[in-house]
């Protein structure tokens, strides 16, 4: 597996992952017309002004995940779930640790992305509530000395 930068002719690819991974990473925390709504057509638009920002994992050519990172800060970190526990993931958060990523937030009760950043040193800094799709809902803030 290779990191490298994403280009805009990956949007589709990268859209078609989020919406696999968001189904299987969220199924039990989010309600269902949530998750429909954050489909491949929705990612796709969220990338399309963000995808410079966006670090993918590939192997044999293809994508199988990627990072979108702000300032520092990771915004996403998704692996198409057929590839997950692959060593992909540990590899695009690697390099975005070498770009100068900082911090993360991840829904309190995803607990296996919370044993993935915890795995690879990330610590919490705070719990809260805060506003996402309509709801208050639980997080943990994770930061990486």
């Amino acid at each position: 597996m290779i990191v490298r930068s994403a280009g805009a002719d990956d949007v589709p690819a990268l859209a078609a992952i989020a919406e696999r991974s968001y189904r299987a990473a969220f199924e039990n925390i989010l309600e269902l017309d949530v998750i429909e709504g954050r489909d491949a057509t929705f990612f796709a638009t969220r990338f399309a002004s963000s995808w410079e920002r966006v670090l993918v994992v590939a192997s044999e050519g293809r994508p199988v995940g990627f990072l979108l990172m702000t300032d520092g800060h990771i915004d996403m970190l998704f692996m198409d779930p057929p590839v997950s526990g692959r060593g992909g993931g540990a590899l695009l958060l690697k390099e975005a640790e070498q770009r100068g990523a900082r911090s993360l937030e991840c829904f309190r009760d995803n607990h296996a992305a919370r044993r993935f950043y915890e795995h690879h040193g990330w610590r919490v800094e705070r719990e809260y509530d805060r506003e996402f799709a309509g709801k208050s809902r639980s997080f943990v803030f994770y930061v990486k000395d």
